[in-house]
């Protein structure tokens, strides 16, 4: 299996990034190694395909995007750590259910190295510290590879959770790593996750020069 390539990205466009994906993984070949594009997002609502409007409160300034996601409503924005995970799921010989609990099992791993006991939900995806949710996902599968990926949330303005219902649950309160790991910034937390996402999905360590800093040239 070819050795995955990661992407450091800096903040990107949500339009951008999901445009890129889209492309990306259609003119993926059998050969075309897996990525994971590790990035942040200026403020921006997306809604997945599951998304109702009533879970939209009142956006206001912050733009609302339609995501070909599974899912609900979220936001993103400065401080969230978001990796996008573009995996042949066919060649690795593993579906859907075995891609969500191995991208939460890795974002439980590191809370634990960090000394946060966590959990997942199985009738509502993603990572959660007792009642409050720190870790969210979202996936689409096209052609047996996926794309989409997880968001975790490290030193951001939460505030804007306030304007929808997180993930269409009403109430639900979001909660970031600041405030438990004093310190932490998203760089950190993305070298730890991604140590974790490597030993989930069996791939051998990140050699040096397998990273890049631009999103990937599409052929027209």
């Amino acid at each position: 299996m070819p050795a995955p390539l990661q992407r450091w990205l800096g903040q990107v466009d949500y339009v951008d990034s999901l445009a890129a994906m889209r492309a990306f993984t259609q003119q993926r070949g059998a050969t075309t190694a897996d990525e994971f594009w590790i990035l942040e997002h200026p403020p921006v609502f997306t809604q997945g395909q599951a998304g109702r409007p009533e879970h939209l409160l009142m956006p206001g300034e912050i733009p609302v995007v339609a995501s070909d996601r599974g899912g609900q409503v979220t936001y993103h924005g400065p401080g969230q750590l978001v990796i996008y995970v573009l995996i042949d799921l066919a060649r690795m010989g593993i579906g859907v259910r075995r891609l969500v609990t191995g991208i939460e099992q890795a974002m439980i791993d590191l809370l634990a190295d960090l000394g946060l006991t966590a959990r997942a939900d199985p009738a509502a995806p993603g990572v959660y510290v007792g009642r409050d949710k720190i870790g969210s996902l979202g996936l689409r599968v096209r052609r047996g590879c996926s794309y989409h990926g997880l968001s975790l949330n490290v030193d951001m303005d939460l505030s804007p959770f306030g304007r929808i219902n997180p993930c269409g649950h009403q109430g639900l309160r979001m909660i970031q790593l600041k405030d438990r790991v004093p310190g932490m910034a998203v760089a950190a937390a993305a070298e730890l996750l991604m140590t974790h996402l490597y030993r989930q999905f069996g791939y051998a360590p990140a050699a040096d020069n397998a990273r890049a800093r631009s999103l990937p040239t599409i052929a027209a």
